[in-house]
């Protein structure tokens, strides 16, 4: 079973070990715990049913105009304004781009390219060193190829980044990463399920946590995103489901909040 893991960097002062005996309790907790929540996001993990007989990356690519022709395709096809228009491009550019990654069986690699992509372009100084008018587009191309070259991206990957320089559409990136995330999971069978914990969870822990969101779930696979907040003052909270909808809360701060409920005390504060 593969299995990595990435947290985002977030202050915290303490790092603690999790007992695996703890741990384990709360697991078996899980799969009666499920309430409606909100959608959050960060870095991820990956496990699947298969992952022992994934087939190696492909290097194969298309050329640069098979793609173009793509996206033409797509966006004669919207007929949108405003914001609108702009969520239908970036559904147009994500479903291309995947298209092509899946021609060359490399959707795993083509997704950590864009998910580096996303990270890169939240830099304000390079989305906005993109996004100036007065600039060649050689000049912006020479970059990308910079970017591609230490990133390692795919070579459709860095054809995908002419495209959106060229249009002038780097506004859309992060959309863009959102939409190919969606088609990514509809194409593998995945469920997204995001794990946020005080400190760091230890990969035998997130492997479990992912079985008990497959069982519960029915999906093939399932991709963990995972989160550091302080706030839970300790144990973690699972959400998944249609834009994560659903929610397992095994954090402390959720058991105070309920006690405090029984004993109508009113809201909790609790000092991080």
């Amino acid at each position: 079973m593969r299995i990595t893991a990435s947290y985002t960097k977030q202050k915290t002062k303490k790092n603690r070990k999790h007992n695996s005996t703890w741990f384990e309790s709360h697991i078996a907790k899980m799969a009666s715990l499920q309430h409606p929540t909100a959608f959050l996001q960060s870095n991820h993990v990956v496990i699947s049913r298969n992952s022992l007989s994934h087939k190696p990356i492909g290097s194969l690519s298309l050329p640069l105009t098979a793609l173009k022709l793509k996206l033409a395709v797509s966006r004669r096809s919207t007929g949108a304004s405003g914001a609108r228009m702009s969520a239908t491009a970036a559904a147009s550019y994500a479903s291309a781009l995947a298209d092509v990654a899946s021609a060359n069986n490399t959707l795993d690699a083509t997704t950590a390219d864009i998910e580096k992509i996303e990270e890169i372009f939240s830099d304000p100084a390079v989305s906005e060193y993109f996004a100036d008018p007065t600039l060649e587009v050689e000049k912006k191309r020479k970059l990308v190829d910079e970017i591609a070259e230490s990133s390692g991206f795919q070579a459709h990957t860095r054809n995908f980044l002419y495209i959106i320089v060229d249009a002038q559409r780097i506004d859309l990136i992060s959309e863009i990463a959102k939409e190919f995330e969606s088609v990514y999971n509809s194409l593998t069978d995945t469920e997204l399920a995001v794990v946020t914990s005080v400190v760091k969870l230890e990969s035998q822990h997130l492997a479990q946590i992912a079985k008990q969101v497959q069982k519960l779930t029915g999906a093939n696979n399932v991709r963990i995103k995972t989160l550091l907040d302080p706030s839970l003052v300790a144990g973690f909270t699972v959400r998944y489901g249609n834009s994560g909808s659903k929610l397992i809360d095994m954090s402390v701060r959720k058991q105070l909040e309920d006690i405090a409920t029984q004993l109508e005390l009113g809201d909790i504060k609790l000092a991080v």
